[in-house]
C-alpha cells in the first residue's frame, strides 16, 4: 500500500484528487492539505510515500517546498501551469498533472510512482568484488558499488563513477565488462550502456536516470528495463 498525501489550496481540486486515490486500490490516503506548511508534520513522522504537490498556493509555493525538505517523498506536481515542467523534473518529481487532468492521466503518474517506488525498495545487493583495469599502462582499481553506469566506444569502454567527475577509459569490450560484473547488479540498457540497478532514479519512456543523466533504453533491451520496474 502506497500512503499519499494531497496539498493543494483549491478546494475542488482537493475533491477530486481525494476521489481519484480513493479508487484506486494501492493508495491510501494520509492526509489533504490546503498549504504546505499544513503538511510539515505529516511528512515529519516518515509516514508518506507519495506527495501530490501544487505548485502555485499563497505563501510557500510548492516548488519550494518540494526545495526545503531534506528527504521528500516521491512527488507527483499539480498545476495549472506548464511552464514549471523542466523545473518540477531537474527535482526528480515521479510525473507532471496539468490541470484539468483526466482519471486515466492520474492513474498513469500513479502507476509510474508505484514503479519507482519498487525501484527504492529493492533489497541491498551483496557486497561486491572490486576489480583493476589498464589505463595508460597503469593499473586502476575499480570499486564496482561507486560504478553508476558503463558506456561501449567500439574497442573501448567508459566507466562512469560516482565519486569522479571524469571517467575511467580504458581498452576492453562490454561483453568482456559484463563477465567482471555481479549477476543482477548491473543492466543492459543498450548495445553501448550497461547500468548499475541500485542507481536508477528514474524510468521515462526510451530512457532511464541516474540523478539528471538520461540512459538511453533500445527497443532490444527494453524487456531488461521492465523486468527491474516490475522486480
Amino acid at each position: 500500500m502506497i500512503r499519499c498525501i494531497i496539498i493543494d489550496d483549491e478546494q475542488l481540486v482537493r475533491e477530486l484528487l481525494e476521489d481519484n486515490v480513493r479508487q484506486i486500490p494501492f493508495l491510501q490516503l494520509v492526509k489533504t492539505c490546503r498549504s504546505a506548511m499544513e503538511a510539515v508534520d505529516v511528512l515529519q513522522s516518515g509516514g508518506v510515500d507519495l506527495m501530490f504537490l501544487d505548485i502555485q498556493m499563497p505563501g510557500l509555493s510548492g516548488l519550494q517546498f518540494l526545495q526545503s525538505l531534506q528527504n521528500p517523498p516521491l512527488t507527483i506536481l499539480v498545476t495549472a501551469y506548464e511552464k514549471y515542467a523542466l523545473e518540477g523534473y531537474n527535482l526528480q518529481v515521479a510525473d507532471y498533472l496539468l490541470k484539468p487532468f483526466s482519471f486515466e492521466r492520474f492513474l498513469k503518474a500513479c502507476n509510474r510512482a508505484a514503479e519507482l517506488l519498487k525501484l527504492q525498495q529493492k533489497p541491498a545487493i551483496p557486497a561486491l568484488q572490486d576489480f583493476f583495469v589498464n589505463v595508460e599502462y597503469t593499473q586502476v582499481k575499480i570499486t564496482v558499488s561507486d560504478i553508476e553506469y558503463i558506456e561501449g566506444l567500439k574497442d573501448y569502454i567508459k566507466i562512469h563513477l560516482a565519486s569522479s567527475p571524469r571517467p575511467v577509459l580504458t581498452r576492453m569490450t562490454m561483453k568482456a565488462m559484463e563477465e567482471k560484473l555481479p549477476a543482477g547488479a548491473f543492466i543492459r540498457t543498450h548495445k553501448s550502456y550497461l547500468v548499475a540497478a541500485s542507481r536508477i532514479t528514474m524510468i521515462k519512456r526510451d530512457l532511464v536516470y541516474i540523478g539528471k543523466t538520461e540512459i538511453p533504453v533500445s527497443e532490444s533491451y527494453k524487456e531488461n528495463v521492465t523486468r527491474l520496474s516490475n522486480s
